[in-house]
């Protein structure tokens, strides 16, 4: 018999494998073999909630400095565009919130490879960085009536280097938690991140509506509107301790120690990986990312804008609304987290966008009726399904791609997506409002894009309870580990 590589199982001949059966079965066991205690990771409680705790901090300021461009837009648009027809300087200060999400997939595109090269620690302190920086400098442009041409140039600018930053952020921090977790909790402790988002969305809003509360619309846009984002400076400092105080994930020094010991790097190979082998995966992550934008940043970034020019609503009372959906959707993420844990990740992502297909028509019907309590309800309507996804994606994501290429895979394809269809939502509703005359247009775009993600979620895999692809198994106690060993062999290997 060749003494070279094992044959396939389906070109192995019955008759022979009958033949010399022990033979056959310490060849499938050299294959495939048993785990050893050694083979599995035994996270500590307190370094994985410090770990979740500073990535879901760190998110939640990051998306508290993007969602307070969202809750100013108007202002914004007062303040650095000229004056004229409200439409059009509504439609200006969107275009240059989609402007940051233009440029985000370049952020992916360097800080996602950069994070499997150096380190997930590392890009995620440079990404907070730039993130604190760009947000605090537009507290300080000029505005269009005092340096006129020059104000919406750097405010594009600044808002470049938000987007740019913005595009290591989602795709480190899921993976940061990802193989920080062990697999029975993924769900719940990826859940975290979310929070975070949200947290950061109510910080803006909540802000805003006081400061405008406080100073007056007159007083808000002369100078009150600054606050915000100066706000944003010593926060990303708070962000970037936390931060730099952890170590990196089990997994990636994993990776780290097994690529030193084959004496190979992966300097270079990352995009040929990304792009050649694993394109199938990164198709599938940029459609689920689509549909899941488009519906998050149509409630958590667009609503208010909606509820104030198409409904008549006052700024300061359709933002405290939407705090008010958010912060039920903060109590309800974690429990989804956990659910996910129990049943799977893809009934959870199914009834999150079958959600919206279903209620996106009824609840915006609920919010033209322009009762507290009608308005209210609409939004929870599309709130409920939204936390489905919220709960739920961050531990999706992560799991479709393997250790050495997870955070640049993640980063290109949810910022692609991000940028073609998140951040363009704001402009693309209001254009659609403005050439059909129908204020429905919300509703029916986000039923799209969710029939399309509801096709997208019957080709993923089931990855609740699983290893991450590349990663050894994690468990959180030594007697988990113990039981995972036995289970397979009474004479287990320590």
């Amino acid at each position: 018999m060749s003494t070279g590589t094992p044959p396939d199982d389906a070109t192995l001949d019955p008759e022979a494998v009958r033949r010399h059966r022990p033979l056959f079965r310490a060849i499938a066991r050299r294959k495939n073999p048993k785990l050893r205690r050694t083979d599995i990771t035994v996270t500590d409680e307190k370094t994985v909630r410090r770990a979740v705790k500073a990535a879901a901090l760190g998110n939640a300021m990051e998306w508290f400095d993007f969602g307070i461009y969202s809750y100013l837009a108007v202002t914004i648009g007062h303040v650095f565009f000229p004056s004229g027809n409200d439409t059009m300087q509504l439609l200006s200060s969107f275009a240059t919130f989609a402007v940051a999400f233009l440029v985000r997939p370049l952020g992916g595109l360097y800080f996602g490879p950069l994070g499997d090269r150096v380190g997930r620690k590392k890009v995620l302190a440079l990404t907070m960085i730039l993130m604190a920086l760009g947000t605090f400098c537009i507290g300080l442009v000029p505005s269009y009536s005092t340096i006129g041409f020059w104000a919406p140039v750097l405010l594009i600018f600044f808002r470049l280097v938000q987007g740019f930053s913005t595009g290591g952020e989602y795709g480190g921090a899921s993976t940061f938690i990802a193989e920080y977790a062990p697999d029975k909790r993924r769900g719940y402790f990826g859940s975290f991140l979310e929070l975070g988002t949200l947290a950061g969305y109510a910080g803006a809003a909540g802000l805003v509506v006081g400061l405008t509360e406080w100073l007056g619309d007159g007083t808000m846009e002369d100078w009150g509107w600054r606050v915000p984002f100066l706000v944003a400076g010593p926060l990303g400092l708070v962000g970037l301790y936390l931060r730099l105080k952890l170590e990196e994930t089990p997994a990636f020094q994993r990776l780290e120690e097994e690529m030193a010991d084959e004496h190979i790097t992966n300097e270079g190979t990352e995009l040929k990986e990304i792009f050649v082998a694993q394109w199938q995966r990164l198709l599938l992550c940029v459609v689920l990312v689509a549909a899941y934008n488009i519906c998050h940043y149509m409630l958590l970034s667009y609503m208010p804008t909606y509820l104030t020019d198409e409904l008549g609503y006052d700024d300061s009372h359709g933002l405290l609304i939407l705090v008010g959906a958010m912060l039920v959707l903060m109590c309800l993420v974690n429990q989804v987290g956990r659910l996910n844990d129990r049943i799977g990740r893809k009934p959870l992502l199914a009834a999150g966008m079958g959600g919206f297909v279903v209620l996106s028509m009824p609840a915006f019907w609920l919010l033209q009726q322009g009762s507290f309590v009608a308005v209210s309800c609409g939004m929870l309507m599309l709130g409920l399904p939204l936390v489905c996804l919220l709960g739920t994606m961050s531990a999706v994501l992560p799991a479709l791609f393997a250790t050495n290429v997870r955070y640049g895979s993640l980063s290109i394809g949810y910022n692609l997506a991000a940028s073609l269809f998140g951040g363009t939502t704001p402009l693309v509703i209001t254009g659609l409002i403005s050439i059909t005359g129908s204020d429905m247009m919300p509703a029916a775009y986000a039923m799209v894009a969710a029939l399309i993600g509801l096709i997208a979620v019957t080709f993923i895999k089931e990855t609740a309870r699983q290893p991450l692809e590349g990663s050894q198994p994690s468990v959180s106690t030594h007697e988990e580990a113990v039981e995972m060993v036995t289970s397979q062999s009474p004479d287990p290997k320590f």
